[in-house]
């Protein structure tokens, strides 16, 4: 499934907020009881080339199932010009609710 015609654009997806629980909720947030700060998968900065279709090393999982759906619309040529300004790209959250992560996902 990884392959790519010549005229498929690549996709970068960058890490832009990590989040803690307690940015998400102001008084008692909730507490997971396998880790309780931020998201111990991925970081702030990181950032991810995407040539194919396969989920990019070290992306968390969830939040690549968030993504994909985007991914898919900026790889094939199309955009969210109802939601985003400039075209060939898309801010996406994890759906971890206690800790979310904030991606940018964009057509390059």
């Amino acid at each position: 499934m990884s392959e790519m015609s010549e005229s498929q654009p690549k996709i970068k997806i960058t890490v832009l907020k990590v989040f803690q629980p307690e940015e998400v909720f102001k008084e008692n947030p909730p507490m997971t009881m396998i880790n309780p700060g931020p998201c111990p998968i991925n970081k702030e900065g990181e950032s991810w080339i995407v040539e194919g279709f396969d989920q990019p090393d070290g992306i968390c999982g969830h939040a690549w199932g968030s993504i994909w759906p985007y991914f898919m619309m900026l790889k094939n040529g199309g955009a969210f010009p109802s939601f985003y300004e400039e075209p060939g790209v898309a801010a996406i959250t994890c759906p971890d609710g206690l800790r979310p992560v904030l991606y940018r996902v964009e057509r390059i």
